[in-house]
C-alpha cells in the first residue's frame, strides 16, 4: 500500500495542538516597532503613529490583522512647508487605513472619509526605516 498510517488518537492531538497556537485566520494585534518604505513611517505600539512627505496621521487602537487584512480608522494630518501660525487650524482628515500584512511585508493605503481621496498604496517592511522628506 506505501501509505503512512495515521492513528485517530494521533490526529486529535494534532489537531487540539494546532488549535492552541492560535489561528492564523483570527484577528491578531500587530505587535510594536518600525515599518517602512518610500514616503512613509509606520510606529506600531498601543496606538500608531505615521509619518508621510507632507503629511502625517494616527491611528488611536492597537493596529490588528485579521486574515492578512489590516482596517483602522484614525486622522491624516495634511502639512506644507513653512511656519504654521498660531491661530491656524490644522488640516486633518478623518482616514480608513487599509492593506494587507504577510510576514515581513505590508501594503498600506489610506482614505480620506471626508472627500474619498485615496493614497497609496504604501510598500512597508517590518524594521526598515522610512524613506520620507518633509516639507521644507
Amino acid at each position: 500500500m506505501g501509505g503512512t498510517v495515521v492513528r485517530a488518537p494521533y490526529l486529535t492531538a494534532l489537531i487540539v495542538l494546532v488549535s492552541a497556537c492560535g489561528s492564523p485566520s483570527g484577528p491578531s494585534t500587530i505587535g510594536g516597532g518600525t515599518w517602512g518604505g518610500d514616503h512613509v513611517t509606520l510606529t506600531v505600539g498601543t496606538s500608531s503613529h505615521l509619518e508621510f512627505d507632507c503629511a502625517h496621521g494616527d491611528i488611536p487602537n492597537p493596529l490588528t490583522v485579521d486574515r492578512g487584512t489590516i482596517s483602522a480608522t484614525g486622522t491624516f494630518v495634511r502639512e506644507y512647508g513653512g511656519p504654521i501660525r498660531s491661530d491656524e487650524s490644522l488640516d486633518i482628515h478623518p482616514a480608513l487605513y487599509a492593506g494587507t500584512v504577510s510576514g515581513t511585508s505590508m501594503q498600506l493605503s489610506v482614505k480620506l472619509a471626508d472627500s474619498g481621496d485615496l493614497l497609496g498604496p504604501f510598500s512597508l517592511v517590518r524594521g526598515a526605516v522610512g524613506r520620507v522628506a518633509k516639507c521644507l
